[in-house]
């Protein structure tokens, strides 16, 4: 997944040497696709500077972002988007999806998932995100946020963390979580420890000492202590392995 939303199955020759997408193009399909994806709260547009080049610059509330058009080109290429048309079009509207999430949009649509806390991905935390079309933006609090409101969003995140529909499936002493189409929700079952210890005792696996392997933008894994440390020995990716009781004290990001 890229800001421009989910890579095509491009041939290795293609990915290695990507066909520049040129800002001429660029500068006609955006023409066409902004003024469609602005909406009543949402300001995308063309900003044209003479000698500099045209700019994108997408307002909404408090929020804003600007790119020059050269540069978005040049990270279109290196993210290997066609130069085409359709791609284009399909690449500046992951994009624009992709903006900064406004305090108002964490407050009606926020969900809490888990992400990583350090570059070097040795822990976890709680970090609030919403859903566009395929992308899953997070919401960073602006400086000078009052505290009071940065925990109603966070709370209220958690409460819809809770409600996602999880897929849970049973292999042998494993229990996995994972969402149908968004793997970055997966981590939301840890929402509601109570909840997830019920529906794994529910599921006829012991609960004594239940462990979870966390993997973010992966299913989750629920085992007992012997059983989760395998299965995090067993992949080169990186994953935390918590036990349940340390679930409600992981902290925000």
């Amino acid at each position: 997944m890229t800001a421009f939303g989910r890579r095509g199955s491009a041939g290795l020759l293609q990915r290695l040497r990507p066909t520049p997408i040129d800002v001429a193009d660029l500068l006609e399909v955006a023409e066409v696709v902004l003024p469609v994806l602005a909406g009543p709260q949402l300001r995308v547009e063309l900003v044209r500077r003479s000698g500099a080049g045209s700019a994108l610059l997408v307002e909404e509330d408090e929020r804003s972002v600007r790119v020059g058009l050269g540069e978005l080109a040049d990270d279109m290429t290196g993210a290997g988007v066609a130069p085409t048309p359709e791609a284009m079009t399909a690449a500046l509207r992951a994009w624009v999806a992709s903006r900064p999430v406004t305090d108002a949009a964490a407050t009606t649509d926020g969900i809490a998932v888990l992400d990583w806390a350090d570059p070097a991905r040795s822990a976890v935390g709680w970090r609030v995100v919403v859903r566009r079309e395929e992308l899953t933006p997070a919401w960073t609090p602006l400086p000078g946020t009052a505290p009071g409101r940065v925990e109603e969003i966070r709370s209220a995140a958690s409460a819809r963390a809770a409600e996602v529909q999880l897929a849970l499936r049973v292999e042998g002493p494993v229990a996995l979580w994972s969402h149908p189409s968004m793997p970055v929700l997966a981590t939301t079952a840890l929402a509601a420890p109570a909840r997830l210890l019920a529906r794994v005792a529910d599921a006829g696996l012991p609960v004594d000492d239940l462990h979870v392997v966390v993997t973010p933008q992966r299913p989750v894994a629920c085992a007992g202590r012997s059983v989760a440390a395998r299965l995090a020995g067993e992949t080169s990716e990186a994953s935390v392995t918590l036990p349940w009781e340390r679930l409600a004290g992981l902290p925000w990001l």
